[in-house]
């Protein structure tokens, strides 16, 4: 049994029971104890599970994402009926909305309305992908806010100054979405809108000067790949790039990045509200790793893949065509092998799968020298992809960050291929080993058309979201629909692939190749 005090949280367990249960503490968090009558140690490896109220549970998620609005700020701020048409190209005139017709009553969303953040019911939480808690793994409707334009906006078109921004580095897709924004814009019927140039740089920078942005400029810039605007890591005091911005005059701020440029994006946010200005600042996620976490994807990733495809379909035939061939490409991915996971499985010729988050090793016989010596016996050749931030463990680490914080990595792509071929000289088999590696080109790329789609739609959310009143928030994609978020939740830590999910099984079902993981 299990006894304890309630007034303190405390509890310990008694030697009697097969099964052992923890006390409720002030927090209400139940502590699971899994043990035998003879082991009281099981104590030390308790589970903690949260059996609050079902409605608690939601109550609290619901507060953490809730988002923040211009009405926390200016409580007496009256929204007004919006300007954006869904039947017209063109602003609706004179701020008339009139809300029974027909033609208009399904077309904007309810402030109310929300996504569910998990559509799977787990049975049990050894269930393949189970993110659940408890033997029960109870289902909770955990739910985000739904993306789209509302029937009122908070602030009045012909007195926005809207300003973009693409930070970080290149991602398929950049062009897409600024256009999009500015299209967008302009039928809310905005007319002065500015484009920052290289990133949080061009608030700062004296020697930058703001691109002016209409329809007719961003009208073709989707056909080429690259940002429009310019992109760049690193950036200023936040100070100073909201001096920059009430100084200029802007109150409408669309920042294009990854995690890094979030967690700007949410500081100059709490700093215009600090100062009450009336500002609103809303991201799009860039990243083509696709690590934002609660996403189904973020644009870019999609092109990545396919791109990623012709480097590995290279290798592919030159590892074929070569006596003894193995082709070695390494892919995008730091912490996240996204990029390498879908390319591995979509190629269909790829024989191992090298990703950060599952450790390998190279020598000895759980090795993947050894595994790729048995395929130059069994078939002659062998392609490896390989993230750029898989086997970092493998080098001495380079000590260094670059502009945006991130650690500098240790090349293991060409560690690899020197790994390989000194492998086969002592093993007394010729081997001839040919590296890609295509990230510039694919970052580069001009979005294909699932990325044009997805960034056309989070462009325009954007703005909606904006012209909502809303600010620190972020848009996404979950579960097929598109959400806004707070930004805090989504940068807490990157997403990364799961060693237990039914898609890295996937993945390695479809390359055949052995767990390479250290032994102890």
């Amino acid at each position: 049994m299990l006894a304890g005090d309630p007034s303190t949280g405390s509890c310990y367990a008694t030697p009697s029971s097969l099964k052992l249960w923890g006390c409720v503490n002030r927090s209400r968090n139940f502590v699971r104890i899994r043990g035998s009558s003879s082991s009281v140690t099981s104590v030390l490896s308790a589970e903690r599970v949260d059996l609050r109220d079902e409605d608690e549970i939601e109550a609290d998620f619901g507060r953490k994402f809730r988002l923040p609005h211009i009405s926390d700020v200016f409580p007496d701020l009256e929204p007004l009926p919006t300007t954006f048409s869904v039947k017209s190209s063109y602003p609706l005139p004179d701020y008339h909305f009139d809300d029974e017709s027909k033609d208009l009553k399904k077309m904007y969303v309810h402030n109310d309305d929300r996504v569910l953040l998990k559509v799977i019911e787990y049975v049990s939480p050894t269930s393949a992908g189970a993110d659940c808690e408890g033997e029960d793994c109870k289902f909770r409707h955990l739910r985000v806010w739904r993306a789209g334009p509302r029937k009122k906006i908070y602030i009045r078109p012909e007195e926005v100054k809207a300003a973009i921004v693409t930070c970080g580095g290149l991602c398929p897709g950049l062009n897409d979405v600024i256009r999009q924004i500015v299209f967008t814009l302009d039928k809310y019927g905005v007319k002065n809108i500015v484009g920052i140039p290289y990133g949080y740089r061009g608030f700062f920078d004296d020697s930058l000067s703001d691109i002016n942005l209409t329809t007719h400029y961003v009208q073709n810039i989707h056909l080429s790949g690259g940002s429009l605007l310019g992109v760049s890591r690193g950036g200023g005091q936040t100070s100073d790039i909201v001096d920059s911005l009430e100084k200029r005059g802007i109150n409408m701020l669309f920042v294009l990045g990854g995690n890094g440029t979030h967690a700007g994006a949410n500081a100059i946010h709490d700093e215009c509200w600090r100062r009450k200005m009336k500002v609103m600042v809303v991201c799009v996620p860039k990243t083509i790793d696709n690590d934002i976490l609660l996403m189904d994807k973020t644009f870019g990733f999609d092109t990545a893949v396919e791109a990623a495809q012709r480097a590995i379909s290279a290798a592919y035939i030159e590892a074929r065509s070569a006596y003894h061939g193995i082709g070695v490409v390494k892919l995008m991915g730091r912490q996240s092998g996204f990029i390498a996971q879908y390319a591995s499985l979509a190629s269909g010729h790829v024989n191992a799968c090298l990703i950060p988050e599952v450790p390998f090793t190279l020598h000895g016989p759980n090795g993947l020298l050894v595994y790729l010596e048995h395929l130059i016996h069994t078939q002659g050749s062998a392609v490896v992809c390989i993230a750029e931030g898989a086997g970092q463990e493998l080098l001495p680490p380079k000590g260094s960050k670059d502009a945006s914080g991130n650690p500098v990595l240790s090349d293991t792509g060409v560690y690899l291929q020197q790994q390989i071929k000194n492998h086969f000289i002592a093993a007394g088999t010729p081997a001839d080993v040919k590296y890609i590696d295509p990230t510039y080109m694919i970052r580069a790329c001009q979005a294909n058309s699932s990325d044009s789609i997805l960034c056309t739609v989070l462009g325009q959310n954007a703005v909606h979201g904006a012209f909502a009143g809303f600010s620190g928030i972020t848009v996404g994609l979950c579960n097929t629909h598109y959400a806004y978020f707070p930004i805090p939740q989504v940068i807490d830590h990157p997403r990364r692939v799961d060693p237990s999910s039914r898609m890295w099984h996937r993945c390695i079902t479809s390359t055949g190749q052995p767990d390479f993981t250290p032994r102890a």
